[in-house]
């Protein structure tokens, strides 16, 4: 085992083997493999979200990158993963591991990211660490969230036959076609919570990897294959298809609905938010090796 190198692991693989002696007691509702945890809590009908997401220097920003949108991007992708459940974020914990030669002011800067997305979906910044890093900056975030029972959304919820839908565009969300986007993206807090209050909605999950490695997540969890009509999948202007499914970092949400149910959400959606796109890429089958080939999303350890 000494000799194992964590390069070339594919990254569900390793999370799997990490997390599979670990203790889980009763009151864990969902536990490791969805975007959240969630959990009962004595005295409360509401499920807790528990998430916890990092920020890397030089894999998920430079230092280039302006700090404010930084803080912003640190605390929003978690926020995304309490949405991509339907829940509604509450209190955070901030750990930061900074480089010695790090200029204060862009510490000060992060931060005040941090807080403005704080107050845009209602966080309470409760506490933290900090600690000198000895190599590139590091920050990471622990987040609450709550939801209520019945309105749970998990990747696993999805059936044969479901309707596959994602939120807004894909693809370029680093480069000129998506303008930065990765920094000063919207999580689909209001989205993801009325998502989940439709009858027809089965699964539910954020596309942080991209389409090629979050659709196969979904499709493993609920034991099925899929069918993708590449053509469809929203893409943003100058981005190819390929792009749109390997690129990551869209931080939209992918979601399983109902055949039966599927026309009238997207009506409903249409007259709800008239400005984000909700679009059909696809479809979950019976067969769980029958997939649609996709460029292959984002991994951390591949080679």
């Amino acid at each position: 085992m000494d000799s194992e190198r964590l390069s070339g692991t594919l990254e569900d693989e390793l999370v799997a083997r990490l997390v599979r002696r670990l203790p889980i007691g009763r009151r864990v509702v969902a536990g490791a493999g969805d975007d959240c945890a969630a959990m009962r809590v004595p005295g409360r009908k509401d499920l807790q979200l528990l998430k916890t997401d990092c920020l890397v220097e030089d894999v998920h920003f430079r230092r280039e990158h302006p700090a404010k949108q930084v803080g912003w991007k640190a605390l929003c992708r978690a926020i995304s993963d309490i949405a991509a459940c339907g829940g509604k974020p509450d209190a955070a914990l901030v750990t930061v591991a900074a480089p010695g030669d790090l200029g204060a002011a862009y510490l000060d800067g992060i931060y005040r990211g941090l807080a403005r997305a704080a107050r845009r979906y209602g966080v309470s910044i409760v506490g933290g660490e900090t600690a000198r890093s000895p190599g590139g900056l590091f920050l990471s975030i622990a987040l609450t969230g709550w939801v209520k029972p019945g309105r749970l959304a998990l990747r696993s919820g999805g059936r044969a036959g479901d309707a596959l839908f994602v939120t807004g565009r894909l693809g370029g969300s680093f480069g000129k076609a998506g303008r930065g986007s990765h920094l000063s993206f919207t999580p689909r807090v209001a989205e993801g919570r009325w998502l989940a209050k439709r009858g027809c909605l089965h699964a539910m999950m954020d596309l942080s990897d991209g389409l090629g490695a979050d659709l196969p997540r979904l499709a493993d969890a609920s034991r099925t294959g899929y069918a993708v009509d590449l053509e469809s999948i929203p893409r943003r202007r100058g981005c190819t298809v390929e792009r749109a499914v390997a690129d990551g970092e869209d931080y939209e949400l992918l979601i399983a609905v109902a055949e039966g149910g599927a026309a009238s959400l997207a009506k409903a959606w249409r007259q709800k938010f008239p400005l984000l796109p909700l679009t059909r890429i696809g479809s979950l089958l019976a067969n769980r090796r029958s997939r649609a080939p996709l460029a292959r999303g984002y991994t951390h350890f591949a080679r």
